[in-house]
């Protein structure tokens, strides 16, 4: 008896010291932040939005992203910055008011011509640099607070003229941008066009309550 009450005895005084043990590591481990199932970060891994001076919509849970057609939980707004190949225009929209609040509105349908980010950056200039700037007031055309003013400016005709303030927008159907020009679609050899000036469609990114995104092979209206 007197045997089995000092194995009693030491198994509670080891559980005891087991818990102790315990409660002193595991505040180190809260204070530190580590995790011992978390993976270490891949060598060569960086941010891929360290673009400066665009402004990037939230991530989007590819589950919900409505490409599947007409969600009624997401708006424009939500999804246009899910693909990455349109980053640098679905920046420009979020930096002009006007375009901003309307690809949020739930009763206004809007289809989105968006450029791929490879268009833009082979473009001879910027979208807000306007040559007619240029030969008036030269190389300082945007410097100061009249200068961004003139590029925000002409950065909104920039991004209004690739937004169709219609959805859905059917083939053959001529629209006024809201940039003012009319556009319209058209098949060819299986692929839309948009015209003026034959730009592919690449494909449709999202379809949602407000409408749809279309990424495009060109850019609309840029002046050369």
């Amino acid at each position: 008896m007197k045997f089995s009450a000092s194995l009693v005895l030491l198994t509670l005084s080891l559980q005891a010291s087991t818990a102790v043990c315990q409660l002193l590591v595991l505040p180190d481990l809260f204070r530190t932040g580590n995790s011992p199932t978390k993976p270490a970060s891949q060598k060569g891994q960086s941010p891929i939005m360290n673009i400066p001076n665009i402004l990037f919509p939230p991530s989007i849970d590819k589950d919900k992203d409505g490409s599947s057609g007409g969600s009624g939980d997401l708006s424009i707004s939500d999804v246009i910055g899910k693909e990455r190949v349109i980053s640098i225009f679905a920046g420009f929209t979020r930096d002009i008011d006007n375009i901003s609040k309307r690809l949020n509105a739930e009763d206004q349908n809007t289809t989105v011509l968006a450029p791929l980010n490879s268009e833009l950056q082979k473009l001879p200039r910027k979208p807000w640099e306007d040559p007619e700037d240029y030969n008036e007031l030269g190389a300082k055309a945007y410097e100061g607070q009249v200068g961004e003013d003139r590029a925000q400016r002409n950065l909104r005709r920039f991004v209004e003229a690739h937004i169709v303030p219609v959805s859905p927008w059917k083939e053959g159907e001529k629209v006024g941008s809201m940039g003012g020009g009319k556009l319209w679609w058209e098949e060819k050899e299986g692929k839309k066009m948009v015209q003026p000036g034959n730009v592919e469609v690449s494909s449709i990114a999202s379809r949602v309550s407000n409408g749809e995104v279309w990424i495009i092979k060109g850019c609309l209206n840029y002046a050369s």
